[in-house]
């Protein structure tokens, strides 16, 4: 399979054409639109832009390094051509006047989107069940979940409908469903890219990041779309390196840390001896295997639920059908117009949700649920430095369990929000994962996990890259 730079270098050569390569993503979608990856396809804007890079490469027009190659996009990152639901009926029919900052730089790239992603309603969920049409289906085994809340970023790129997507990650909206469909997906630092045009959840946990089908995919497309932007705040004004230029520089002397409060109870069997496995290839490889400690781990899916929920009620009441969202045809007056549009808008899962984060802000238990959640954030960011004093990157499985059946988040939800465990820490501490495929069970794929320090993508990617080659052996 060629990379995405090779497939790039033949549309700026002329070897290949960008119009031929979104033809032959349409076509796929086509075909496998039974797995239910997209929400919408944006086909003839996609082929208009495909034919126009193809002009800009024949008249000898230098094209960027994404020149030509088709791109799925999740459904809470605005575009400006075709709708953007958040896989949810309050916003099925909006449309966005513009394009966020990380599609922006897409297109720059020269890049061309193709359609939007299914997902979990508002990015709640693990499973993308919650989706308001209906969940997307995992390819390697239909009876499993696509992993959530990007499941349709996921799906798009195991179908093999684009090499690359975009996704969100707010406790593991990328890394879970690239663990589930046998993926590379980066989740970087906050900060790291811009959220301008991401339709928040959690605004202090969000962030986007990238999907491929390896580590070189998912670092080019990362490269393309990082950086600072004066639209967004809460974006770093820092250097942002040649993600693939630290690929091949192997495993020897990295320092892998693993945290014993993940390697024991609740972890499944079977994916930690897959995890154990790699680790053990790459210690033979000359990587050094560390125990450390993150103390306040135990804490972190209490803190994240605590914290997630709150900013999620604050940040979706703007949802209250006056302006942008469907409006209830049943409101007599103001307030129930408000309280009907939002009982027929939101699915049951982002009503839970909403209505917990309301719990944990009101007067009274602000102190006791919200302070004490941002608290232990603190604890957590400093366990993970102390950790990172002593090994260059934390290794952890990425789920606890192989995928769970479809439907089990409706009898048993405690099970999907448990699977966030080794996720939720990370975006708690603003830091950059990678989730990679190391083994796989049956049809079923084991994702590994590394946890880096801080604006330290590199090391990821250097580990990552090492990790892929060797287990692929």
């Amino acid at each position: 399979m060629a990379t995405v730079a090779e497939t790039a270098r033949k549309v700026q050569s002329g070897e290949v054409t960008s119009e031929s390569l979104v033809k032959a993503s349409l076509a796929k979608i086509e075909a496998t639109k039974g797995l239910n990856a997209y929400i919408s396809v944006i086909a003839e804007e996609a082929l208009e832009r495909a034919r126009i890079l193809d002009k800009r490469a024949a008249g000898g027009e230098k094209l960027g390094p994404l020149a030509g190659i088709p791109v799925a996009v999740k459904d809470n990152i605005v575009t400006a051509q075709g709708k953007t639901t958040c896989g949810s009926k309050i916003l099925g029919q909006f449309r966005s006047p513009y394009d966020a900052t990380a599609v922006e730089r897409l297109i720059a790239a020269g890049a061309v989107p193709v359609g939007k992603t299914n997902m979990d309603e508002f990015a709640m969920g693990s499973t993308s069940e919650t989706s308001a049409y209906g969940a997307p289906r995992n390819p390697l085994d239909e009876s499993v979940i696509a992993g959530g809340s990007s499941g349709g970023s996921a799906v798009a790129v195991a179908a093999g409908t684009v090499a690359v997507s975009l996704g969100s990650d707010t406790g593991g909206s990328i890394r879970q469903p690239a663990s589930c469909c046998g993926l590379v997906g980066v989740k970087p630092t906050y900060g790291r890219v811009s959220r301008y045009g991401l339709v928040a959840y959690a605004s202090s946990l969000d962030q986007i990041g990238t999907f491929g089908n390896t580590v070189a995919d998912a670092a080019l497309l990362l490269n393309s779309i990082c950086g600072w932007d004066k639209h967004d705040n809460t974006s770093a004004q820092v250097v942002v390196p040649d993600f693939t230029a630290s690929l091949g520089k192997g495993i020897k002397g990295k320092v892998i840390g693993l945290p014993k409060e993940c390697f024991g109870v609740g972890l499944q069997p079977e994916v930690r001896n897959a995890v154990m496995k790699a680790l053990e290839i790459l210690e033979k490889e000359g990587a050094v295997m560390r125990e450390v400690s993150i103390p306040s781990f135990q804490y972190a899916i209490a803190a994240y639920y605590v914290i997630a929920t709150a900013e999620a009620s604050a940040n979706l009441s703007r949802y209250d059908g006056v302006r942008y969202t469907i409006r209830s045809k049943e409101a007599k007056d103001l307030f129930g117009l408000y309280a009907k549009t939002r009982s027929e808008g939101f699915g049951e899962e982002v009503k839970k949700r909403i209505l917990l984060g309301t719990y944990v802000l009101s007067s009274g238990f602000y102190d006791a649920y919200y302070m004490q959640a941002q608290k232990v954030r603190r604890l957590i960011t400093d366990d993970f430095n102390k950790a990172f004093a002593s090994c260059d990157v934390v290794v952890t499985p990425t789920m606890p369990t192989l995928p769970q059946k479809v439907g089990g988040i409706f009898t048993d939800p405690m099970t999907q929000y448990l699977g966030d465990i080794y996720t939720v820490a990370v975006n708690l501490a603003g830091l950059p994962a990678l989730s990679q495929p190391v083994g796989r069970l049956g049809k079923l794929s084991v994702g590994m996990q590394f946890i880096g320090k801080a604006f330290q993508e590199e090391d990821l990617f250097q580990v990552a890259a090492a990790t892929e080659k060797l287990c692929a052996a």
